[in-house]
């Protein structure tokens, strides 16, 4: 299997730690590797992965060569501007088209933890057979353990030819929803977590394209010699509009299937997702660096160079760096990628 990483996001929802230069992928979030490596480690502990990939930013190409160990430099591949996810995977199966159609090409994405690897193998394993036994788009869905209103939901079909691989064909796939709907889908029972992982044969992945997307795939088809190559691709890539790969493909193809996978996992896409996985004290807070609470629960505190107190507050997030201070409510932590906007819209790039 080659293996694609989608390393080119921003990560606004972790401002003001994660910036343009060092966004939180390549942040050591949990212990002392950044989430790339720690992505690309967990990858290259699968027997039938062949080769890696990762796919970023111009502006992070050489931060990743110098800082990222375990990856050919060539296998680096840079994306002329972000386009969201469907160009960027379907120009690497593109690429791989020119090789081998009938190799199957994983995707995933750059910065989510998972702590049971031998659960994640499983899952992959089988996500691995069903896209190998037939024209199947296969993605992997997480067992919900609580009505999360941060993720997208799958549901599926209990009734299934391919059980014995735990794939189930795809019904729908949900938006991040409110509360009750979220406890819905928990009560329902056969929805999951979309952990945006997806599995094909790369001639499968191209017949789909061809069908839901044929102007995309008309110009990666131009792009992928030129890549190969190492040729300029900018202007091939400026005809492209940006598209998810979710909405552009996935959520219109009948040939779905998820695998259900037990791992814990969790995409860290916020300050209140990095405190849903840290041990905090007896009051619930959790403090990095020099800081203090008195008075106060379920806090979590990031301040490494500077001293920081909270006296009186519960359930709020400060995040110290040495040049911006956040303070925001806990249950209100997705609203850091609006505070990001205005910070573009002001003007103000030395903090974004």
């Amino acid at each position: 299997m080659k293996c694609v990483i989608l390393a080119g996001g921003s990560g606004s929802r972790f401002w003001p730690k994660s910036r343009n230069h060092r966004p939180k992928q390549l942040l050591n979030i949990i212990g002392d590797k950044s989430m790339l490596q720690i992505t690309i480690d967990r990858l290259k502990s699968i027997k039938f992965v062949q080769e890696i990939f990762i796919i970023t930013r111009s502006d992070l190409h050489n931060l990743i060569i110098n800082e990222i160990s375990g990856i050919s430099e060539k296998n680096i591949i840079v994306e002329p501007s972000g386009k969201n996810t469907a160009p960027a995977i379907g120009m690497m199966a593109s690429l791989f088209a020119l090789e081998d159609q009938s190799q199957i090409m994983g995707i995933f994405p750059a910065d989510h933890l998972i702590m049971d690897q031998q659960e994640f193998e499983f899952a992959v394993s089988n996500a691995y057979k069903t896209a190998k036994a037939g024209e199947n788009l296969v993605t992997i869905g997480i067992k919900p353990h609580y009505p999360s209103t941060a993720y997208g939901y799958i549901q599926y079909d209990e009734v299934s030819d391919k059980k014995s691989m735990n794939a189930f064909p795809v019904k729908t796939f949900a938006e991040k929803p409110h509360e009750k709907l979220a406890k819905r889908f928990l009560s329902s029972g056969d929805f999951l977590w979309n952990g945006g992982m997806f599995f094909w044969q790369v001639s499968t992945f191209m017949k789909s394209m061809n069908r839901s997307m044929p102007k995309l795939m008309s110009v990666l088809l131009k792009i992928a010699p030129r890549l190969k190559n190492r040729e300029d691709i900018t202007k091939l890539w400026n005809k492209i509009e940006a598209e998810s790969i979710d909405y552009g493909l996935l959520e219109k193809a009948e040939n779905i299937y998820v695998v259900t996978a037990n791992f814990k996992w969790n995409d860290i896409g916020s300050w209140r997702s990095l405190y849903d996985i840290l041990n905090s004290d007896k009051k619930g807070n959790i403090i990095r660096g020099d800081s203090v609470v008195m008075e106060g629960s379920g806090n979590l505190i990031n301040s490494e160079k500077k001293f920081t107190a909270v006296i009186g507050l519960d359930n709020v997030v400060v995040i110290n760096t040495e040049d911006a201070t956040l303070i925001v409510d806990k249950n209100k932590v997705e609203k850091v990628k609006d505070l990001v906007e205005y910070l573009k819209e002001s003007n103000k790039t030395d903090l974004i």
